[in-house]
């Protein structure tokens, strides 16, 4: 008798509004809950630990991660204040980016142990998730070769925009930060950075491409069916 694989359960939540350092703490929060769970479980399998997928927006606010270059910011602390920006260092991968008003963050907190252990089928995964989204108001979102997140017309020069930014962090195979999708986002707040430290190349924001502000509670639901469909999970 083959035994059929049981789905893995991804749990939602919706922060709202929150600041980025507050969301941080709770991703770590989360994060050690299930390493403390998987050192407990020792070879136990299915690992006992919850998968998560926390959607927020953030205040305005600029984040660099590990191996990113502080020059790419490209305004003064005292720029920063005066624009009532934020700016923290973090410690996920990728370069520098914002977060804002009209964005859609999503942080999953996923035990890789329960699906693959591969850091970049897990990012692809993620694009695949944004890629769909994106199709589903029909705007083709791809990959650029050799660069992380999701773009329009990354093979255009000139043309090549790039609509989502990612950056994550592994401990034991749980995953913390994540995506943040352009949706309704000023795009004013890009103009002090080098958005990804990548200065050849512009970004962009969904409702900029539809011409029309677009609602943001659709979006999040959009993405919850799209990353159980591509992780094979039940999201609930």
């Amino acid at each position: 008798m083959i035994m059929e694989k049981v789905k893995q359960q991804i749990v939602v939540k919706d922060l709202g509004v929150i600041d980025y350092q507050a969301a941080w703490d709770y991703q770590e929060q989360l994060l050690k809950e299930n390493v403390q769970l998987k050192s407990q479980a020792g070879d136990q399998t299915p690992k006992p630990t919850t998968n998560y997928l926390l959607f927020c927006e953030h205040p305005p606010v600029y984040t660099l991660g590990k191996s990113g270059h502080i020059e790419n910011l490209l305004i003064s602390e005292e720029q920063l204040k005066e624009q009532g920006i934020g700016f923290v260092p973090t410690n996920r991968g990728g370069d520098i980016t914002f977060h804002g008003p009209g964005q859609v963050v999503g942080y999953p907190i996923i035990d890789l142990e329960n699906f693959f252990t591969d850091i970049g089928k897990y990012l692809r995964c993620l694009e695949e998730v944004i890629i769909r989204t994106l199709a589903d108001y029909g705007v083709t979102g791809d990959r650029s070769k050799g660069e992380t997140g999701v773009w329009l017309d990354p093979d255009q020069p000139g043309k090549a925009r790039k609509i989502c930014a990612m950056g994550v962090r592994c401990s034991r195979w749980v995953t913390m930060h994540g995506f943040a999708l352009n949706v309704n986002t000023l795009m004013d707040y890009f103009n002090n950075i080098i958005a990804c430290g990548i200065a050849d190349k512009q970004v962009a924001s969904l409702n900029r491409e539809l011409g029309r502000e677009v609602n943001m509670e659709e979006v999040k639901a959009r993405l919850s069916k799209h990353f159980g469909e591509v992780f094979e999970a039940e999201v609930i």
